[in-house]
This record gives structure tokens, C-alpha cells and sequence, in this order.
């Protein structure tokens, strides 16, 4: 039986009946699924955990996942958030340091809105808290008002820089539709991230390594839902995501039987 690369989910914690819980969104792992070989492995939001490398060590990919909480200000030494704000210490102290630990071993990493925020503050970097207030910017967030499907549907257009990692995924478009669903955006860009797109109000849309020494994209827009035969841009995504972790497979098998035959 052909071997397939396990990829790690990053899970929110949340309560149910009162009781804390662990939550993925389904559709992140039926985009998994449908695209890739993947194998799909939820990781706890254990919170600030310091054995990070002995999970990624066993991974061959991460994907960082959307969510209605906001990484914490601290985390960014941003000021304190408004009241009423929702926020996850528990993921912020398990991604962040999985994040750090993912790059320095050149784990695949896609992330997903609020996934491309951690990415960025995993990084050094730092998040704008409300968008929508700020002189020139349009209204990213959801309508909550709205059924599933006019949430996800698309909202404006990005703006993809020649050449880059997202550009040769989408075979040169330099324009794409996108939906929107986020208050915050990222602010001051870390040093080791680029910028793979930007929004017509001018937010980051878009990132990838700077050094591209492993595959790491993080977009700020829903490409898991919906995920259907329109949506190519979303597909070419995921599958590039897929063979990502199947050369981190293939790697990662070939220094297994090297230390065996050693």
C-alpha cells in the first residue's frame, strides 16, 4: 500500500453544553479529501506547549485553519482588544510555537485566514485589529446576516505580484476573485515573509517565505469553501499543497532508511 503524507489541522478550543472541546470546521478536512491524498490529523489546542518539534517531526504538512476567534494582542504586543472580542489562548499557544517549529524544519505549511495572521505573528509580525476602520479600506468582514452561501461567495478582487509563488500556481493570472471574511489583516509584514497578493483597498492577501526554502502559502481568503469545479484557483492550491507533502514524504522516508541502513 502506497504510503500518504499526514498533514496536522490546528484546532480551535470551544465550549459545548459547558464543556471544553476541540473544533475543526468539516470543511477543511473535506478539502483535504476531495484534492489531496492527505491524510488529515486534528491537533488539540493544548495551549503554550513546548514539544512542538515531536509533533511536526511526525507530520508531512500543516494547515492552519480559519476561525471566529483573533490571535491575542499580546502575542504581537498590540494593545488590548476591544471588549466582546473573541479569542483562543489555548490555539494561539499551540500555533504559534507548531508555526516556528514547522519553518525551521521545512514542513509545508498552508494557512487559511486566521491561519495567515498567526503566520505572520508566529513571525515577528503584527496584525491590524479592525480593518474596516481604517482611512481608505473596504468592509472585509462577514455578512452575518447571510446564508452559507452568500458568506463564501466572491466579494473583490487581489492583486497577485509577478512571479511569485501564487502567481505560478494560478499560471500567470495577475488578477483572481476572492471571498472575504475577516476584521483583521495583517499589519507590519514579517522580515521573513513575502507579499503574494494585496486586495483593491491595498490589505495583504497573500504571503509566502521569503527564502522559499519550503513550501509555506498563506491567504487570507477562503479557498476551502466552495470548493467545486469552478473553483480552480482554490484546487490548484490544495494540490500544490499535496505535493508539497508528498516530497516531505518521500524525504522524510529516504533519511528514515539512510539511519536504518547506517
Amino acid at each position: 500500500m502506497t504510503q500518504q503524507p499526514i498533514v496536522g489541522i490546528t484546532a480551535c478550543r470551544t465550549e459545548i453544553s459547558g464543556k471544553p472541546a476541540h473544533r475543526v470546521s468539516e470543511k477543511y478536512i473535506d478539502a483535504l479529501k476531495r484534492v489531496t491524498d492527505c491524510i488529515p490529523l486534528l491537533i488539540p489546542a493544548f495551549g503554550d506547549v513546548n514539544f512542538t518539534p515531536q509533533i511536526i517531526e511526525r507530520l508531512d504538512g500543516l494547515l492552519l485553519t480559519g476561525s471566529g476567534s483573533n490571535v491575542e494582542p499580546a502575542r504581537y504586543n498590540g494593545t488590548p482588544s476591544r471588549p466582546g472580542t473573541a479569542h483562543d489562548a489555548f490555539r494561539d499557544g499551540t500555533s504559534l510555537p507548531l508555526i516556528r517549529s514547522a519553518v525551521e524544519s521545512k514542513l509545508p505549511i498552508f494557512a487559511v485566514c486566521r491561519g495567515i495572521q498567526e503566520l505572520n505573528v508566529a513571525l515577528g509580525g503584527s496584525l491590524h485589529q479592525n480593518i474596516h476602520e481604517l482611512a481608505g479600506k473596504n468592509e472585509h468582514r462577514m455578512n452575518r446576516a447571510a446564508d452559507n452561501e452568500e458568506r463564501f461567495s466572491v466579494r473583490h478582487p487581489i492583486e497577485i505580484q509577478p512571479n511569485g509563488l501564487l502567481s505560478k500556481l494560478v499560471d500567470g493570472s495577475k488578477q483572481e476573485m476572492v471571498n472575504s471574511l475577516h476584521g483583521q489583516a495583517i499589519d507590519d509584514l514579517s522580515d521573513q515573509l513575502i507579499v503574494e497578493a494585496t486586495s483593491d483597498d491595498g490589505i495583504i492577501e497573500a504571503v509566502s517565505l521569503r527564502n522559499g526554502s519550503s513550501f509555506v502559502l498563506g491567504v487570507q481568503w477562503h479557498p476551502e469553501y466552495p470548493l467545486d469545479q469552478d473553483s480552480e484557483m482554490a484546487i490548484n492550491l490544495f494540490k500544490a499543497f499535496d505535493e508539497a507533502a508528498k516530497n516531505h514524504l518521500s524525504a522524510r522516508r529516504c533519511n528514515t532508511n539512510d539511519i536504518d541502513a547506517a
